[in-house]
């Protein structure tokens, strides 16, 4: 009999390599060229631009400011512009960056045209963005030495550098700070046409045969969002492997995305929920985001940046300046009857 302690230990193990190669197979998916990177066309084209005229002066490309929906290829970007660039890759975050030595060091370790990635950069400390200001502006760094009457300033001069910030909620930036990017782009949601293009090409990377049909049908139910998509995909794959042949089929595809509880628009429970609360609890709203949030048992931010978002891009939820409030599609999404009463005949 297997102690219970060890048996946590090796399901533990186990969730580490399963997220391993979960973390792996992301990367074997991410586009590693231009002609790959399907969709954000209008992005595309701009960062051509200015990465051929970087190239032709012999310069880093200027600081670029990136926003969007999450999972909309914001990260896969900033490497395809490295790779184009020719230059090396340095990755970090708004949350990891806790001390101004923090940032220091990742500075002062930088090659001349090196790209630092600053993914929810958002979620930088006042602080630290103070200390980027100098950077990116004269590509200096001040650092205070000692406390009190007897500290003192030393200013070090950086190599030339380019950074790419990342933000799902770019109006948390101050505006000292979006001032200082070259160039601001946003990342809008996916048609479902990109998004079979890019489910055919990830199934091309893992050997897995799908037809026509059940690429719609993945597309469809994948939010609009690629990382959503190529995340379907896989477990639909697993589905076919232990309920088929490894084929997926249209059929095979309806199945898998059932047991997932997804349904033909890409809801998914949660979102479900929210809608259903907001119908039921509230009265079809209006209900602020802290009530909404409490009566579902989530996250405000979970709420506000993975669901709402496309529940708005459905048409399921309106914002007011009241609270949240479901729409007639989202009632008639439900098969519930839609109140007619005048306070809500306008929507």
């Amino acid at each position: 009999m297997v102690n219970p302690g060890r048996r946590r230990g090796m399901n533990q193990e186990l969730e580490k390599v399963e997220k391993t190669e979960d973390k792996n197979l992301d990367l074997a998916l991410r586009p590693q060229r231009w002609d790959e990177y399907i969709g954000q066309n209008s992005v595309k084209d701009n960062l051509k631009i200015l990465i051929g005229a970087a190239q032709g002066r012999g310069e880093s490309i200027e600081h670029i400011l990136l926003y969007g929906p999450a999972g909309v290829g914001k990260t896969t970007l900033a490497y395809l512009i490295a790779r184009e660039m020719n230059t090396n890759i340095r990755i970090t975050s708004g949350p990891a960056i806790e001390r101004v030595g923090d940032l220091a060091s990742i500075l002062t370790n930088l090659m001349p045209g090196d790209i630092l990635f600053i993914d929810e950069a958002h979620r930088l400390n006042k602080m630290i963005e103070e200390v980027l200001y100098p950077a990116m502006e004269s590509r200096t760094l001040d650092i205070i030495i000692g406390k009190g009457p007897s500290a003192r300033t030393i200013q070090l001069d950086l190599p030339p550098f380019t950074l790419i910030a990342a933000t799902t909620r770019v109006g948390l930036l101050s505006s000292p700070l979006r001032s200082r990017f070259g160039v601001t782009f946003r990342l809008d949601f996916y048609t479902n046409e990109d998004l079979e293009k890019i489910l055919a090409r990830s199934a091309k990377l893992l050997t897995v045969q799908i037809s026509n049909d059940a690429l719609s049908h993945v597309a469809a139910c994948s939010r609009q969002t690629p990382r959503v998509a190529n995340r379907l995909l896989k477990r639909v794959r697993d589905y076919a492997q232990v309920h088929g042949d490894g084929n997926i089929t249209g059929t095979t595809a309806t199945s898998a995305l059932k047991l997932l509880s997804i349904d033909l628009l890409g809801l998914e429970e949660t979102d479900r929920r929210l809608l259903q609360a907001i119908i039921s609890k509230f009265n079809g709203g209006p209900v602020g985001l802290q009530s909404l949030a409490a009566a579902c048992s989530e996250e405000i931010d979970t709420i506000e940046e993975l669901h709402e978002p496309f529940l708005m891009q459905l048409g399921f939820i309106e914002r007011t300046s009241r609270g949240r409030l479901a729409t007639r599609r989202a009632y008639e999404h439900l098969g519930l009857a839609f109140p007619e009463t005048e306070a809500r005949l306008a929507l």
